[in-house]
């Protein structure tokens, strides 16, 4: 469980810097979004990884400790409002350069992306 879990946080932190180093706006927000839920799911996880357990310290040996998961739904939240913030951004970058490149030139004759 513990190494299928670490592998979800590598995979989304892995994709989520790669689509960040992109060159257009809609990779970038994506990269964003990926990153932050390797993040909600890594702070998550420090929670301890326990099933059928009392949230709060009950006298049990094993227990889910709720700041965690209060964090989580906090970020969830921040997270939503800054992705509509950033795609506001950058469909106003779009409509004032033009393009939708985030260093906001002009794509040349010879570029790939």
């Amino acid at each position: 469980m513990e190494t299928l879990i670490a592998l979800a946080i590598g995979t989304l932190t892995g994709c989520g810097v790669y689509l960040l180093l992109r060159a257009r706006t809609f990779p970038v927000v994506l990269g964003l979004t990926l990153l932050s839920y390797g993040v909600n799911l890594f702070l998550f996880a420090t929670g301890r990884l326990v099933i059928g357990q009392p949230p709060v310290i009950s006298g049990a040996a094993n227990y889910a400790d709720p700041l965690p998961q209060a964090l989580v739904l906090t970020a969830i939240v921040i997270g939503f409002a800054m992705t509509a913030f950033v795609i506001m951004l950058s469909l106003r970058a779009r409509d004032e350069f033009g393009n939708d490149h985030v260093d906001g030139t002009a794509p040349q004759a010879g570029d790939a992306t």
